[in-house]
């Protein structure tokens, strides 16, 4: 879209800002019925799934949506290209392209945007939007990312041509990076990635060459960056700081508000769904996009139902966040996430001999897929050392997957100038869940009092 259809749809999608939670649940169920209607002519998996929980087509129109069965990665890794409703769509076709093209904004087949997703290990799953849910889901972006500001006033900043810095994960097709640049392309201000495998010392001057004014991407590298600014190695005035990726704590939005001088939103997101919700004033919790998709709450967890991608429809797709969702309140008439949790791991902070700091982001270590590896986790022993944990599906893969480890982790440890650190790999029976959380953590950082000088 051009900028001023794109301000159009903006502003049509703010409507529903302003509706009764009553007529939102009406647009809402509208939506489902098309979409559940669609997917049976359409997706050779959904009819003979919904004809399995004895539905009817005609029964599409009332039947509740808890009663239709539950999708998960696993089906749509099995089932993918009877699910899509788009013919020339083929998984192993999309694996090629994502393998052999360069990982870039470029559509497959010029029509699809492709946004690779995949756990710290296993195969890696495909979410595909077209062009028409791929508009769709910017606008629910752009809303998050100007959340809280009318129309007015998101034409003054954007006549003022804010310069959009966006730090996270951008050497892959992530949805982040992908959205973030398709949607400021859309309203005409200008960009800067900053990948967290970039080192720090070019942090530094590609920011001081920038000076960025709207800032957004993972908490965790933002705080990098305003410790940065605290440290007086930068100077920044920030508009906005729109936190994604990661969950964003009281402590850390508070730390970034004060630092920064600046309001934070914190944005909902997932490579199933890219617009998920927005969280502007922390007093009114995380307010979920009613118009888009629906999320139930489950007795084994979340069920997302994407309401406005028709190419790869999701419905009832189980996701491991843990929410409790609460009816609409206050302002606004969307349905509000309470207690949202996700993967929420320190950087590791290393220093060579000569007293430079460097840090490693847990989402570039993250993903590695390699045969018989089942699990792993970093444990830093020391200022310039660290040892890989890993979990092998058995004895045989030891050598394979030592050797790949190796070799990917090191193309990363160049590339973010950590070549001096030394590391060694140990496989154990499991990977075991932190006691205190029941979550197993990716990264294990030293103690604090070992860690206070170096990052």
């Amino acid at each position: 879209m051009n900028i001023s259809k794109t301000l159009w749809a903006l502003c049509q999608m703010k409507r529903n800002e302003k509706l009764s939670p009553a007529k939102l649940r009406a647009l809402q169920q509208r939506r489902l019925r098309r979409l559940l209607h669609y997917a049976w002519e359409h997706s050779p998996y959904y009819r003979e799934a919904f004809e399995k929980a004895g539905m009817t087509e005609k029964e599409l129109d009332t039947v509740p949506l808890s009663a239709l069965p539950p999708l998960d990665k696993s089906d749509l890794l099995e089932h993918f290209n009877r699910l899509v409703t788009a013919p020339d769509l083929e998984q192993g076709k999309l694996r090629r392209f994502d393998a052999m093209e360069t990982a870039d904004r470029r559509p497959f087949l010029g029509k699809y945007h492709l946004v690779h997703s995949s756990g710290s290990t296993g195969e890696p799953g495909y979410f595909v939007y077209d062009e028409t849910a791929w508009d769709t889901m910017l606008l629910g972006i752009l809303r998050g990312a100007l959340w809280g500001m009318s129309m007015p006033q998101i034409l003054r900043l954007l006549a003022g041509r804010p310069r959009i810095l966006y730090i996270a994960a951008t050497d892959g097709r992530y949805g982040g990076a992908m959205a973030v640049g398709d949607g400021v392309d859309g309203v005409g201000a200008s960009q800067m990635y900053l990948d967290i495998k970039t080192p720090l010392s070019r942090w530094v001057q590609q920011v001081k060459e920038y000076r960025p004014n709207f800032i957004i991407g993972y908490p965790s590298a933002i705080k990098i960056l305003a410790e940065l600014a605290q440290w007086g190695e930068i100077s920044l005035e920030v508009l906005r700081v729109v936190s994604c990726g990661e969950p964003l704590g009281a402590g850390l939005r508070k730390f970034l508000e004060d630092t920064l001088h600046t309001e934070v939103i914190n944005f909902y997101g997932a490579s199933e769904s890219l617009a998920l919700g927005v969280e502007g004033d922390p007093a009114e919790g995380m307010l979920l996009f009613d118009d888009l998709n629906i999320i139930e709450q489950g007795p084994d967890g979340l069920y997302l139902t994407c309401l406005y991608n028709f190419v790869q429809p999701l419905i009832r797709y189980r996701l491991t966040d843990r929410i409790t969702i609460e009816e609409a309140s206050g302002l606004w008439p969307f349905s509000r996430a309470v207690g949202l949790l996700g993967r929420n791991e320190d950087v590791l902070w290393f220093e060579d001999g000569e007293g430079r700091r460097e840090f490693l982001h847990p989402l570039a270590i993250e993903g590695f897929c390699i045969p018989g590896l089942l699990d792993y986790q970093f444990r830093q022993t020391g200022r310039d050392s660290f040892e890989i944990l890993a979990e092998a599906a058995s004895a045989s893969a030891y050598e394979n997957i030592e050797r790949e480890l190796r070799r990917q982790l090191g193309s990363i440890l160049l590339e973010k100038g950590l070549s001096y650190l030394t590391f060694s790999i140990r496989f154990v029976e499991e990977i075991r869940p932190d006691p205190a959380t029941g979550k197993k953590r990716l990264v294990l950082t030293l103690p604090q009092g070992e860690r206070r000088n170096v990052g």
